[in-house]
């Protein structure tokens, strides 16, 4: 069994067109993610998974590897597994799926989502949330909270405050954090099913796994990222790393 990040890039964002060579720091963002990700030990392999000729040039010209796939995927669980199957990758390999636009997460976490899949036979999916106080957040339809059992299994993800606190209590959220890790042969069978009704609704596509009645395992974490969705955010993150000393 082994575990592969792969990234997804692609060049035409409708906010953003061409995000992933956007200089940050000094450096195309592309670049500054799979740096990032070359700090996580527990993994076998990273390769970019990119539609652009251009953006794969540019992963291999700092020595990372790239793959190119299709340019009609409508998201990028459809671009891993086409990745996955050109890499050749096994039934029981794990994927862990890196946002080509963060440039900025905590490494440790990485094998944290890959350990909840190498020890549960019966686990296929795996995300985490951070819990968060801060009502602004929690309104922010930008910001997708998760409810989870128990067992730490997902209940639901939405974009509306999450849970609703009716006897007043001092409100807390779980933050979802947008990397996930995928059973190969999972990741295969997700993007042959349907969208669900409140996937559609939502406009978020981890609630297909849950209507159609797959577990996704919630890790948490007190870590997060730093995302890049518009020429603005380049600032703050940059300013970040700045910070940080990048």
């Amino acid at each position: 069994m082994k575990t592969i990040a792969l990234i997804p890039a692609r060049y035409g964002s409708t906010r953003f067109p061409g995000k992933p060579l956007a200089p940050v720091a000094g450096k195309p963002l592309i670049q500054r993610v799979y740096e990032q990700a070359l700090q996580v030990k527990e993994l076998d392999a990273l390769w970019v998974a990119t539609d652009d000729a251009a953006i794969r040039a540019c992963v291999e010209s700092f020595g990372g590897k790239a793959v190119l796939t299709r340019e009609d995927h409508r998201s990028g669980s459809d671009r891993l597994a086409e990745a996955a199957g050109l890499l050749g990758l096994g039934p029981d390999d794990l994927v862990i799926n890196i946002q080509g636009d963060q440039p900025v997460f905590p490494p440790e976490l990485i094998g944290q989502l890959a350990a909840v899949l190498r020890q549960d036979p019966a686990a296929v999916m795996a995300t985490p949330a951070r819990r968060v106080d801060n009502l602004e957040l929690a309104l922010n339809p930008n910001v997708v909270k998760v409810v989870f059992d128990q067992r730490r299994r997902a209940l639901y993800f939405s974009r509306s405050p999450l849970p609703f606190w009716r006897d007043g209590q001092a409100p807390y959220f779980y933050k979802h954090i947008g990397i996930y890790a995928y059973r190969v042969a999972f990741l295969q069978r997700f993007v042959t099913l349907p969208p669900g009704r409140w996937e559609e609704a939502e406009k978020l596509e981890q609630l297909r796994a849950l209507e159609h009645g797959f577990p996704i395992h919630i890790v948490e974490t007190t870590g997060d990222t730093q995302e890049v969705d518009t020429p603005e955010d380049l600032l703050r993150v940059e300013e970040y790393l700045g910070k940080d000393g990048f």
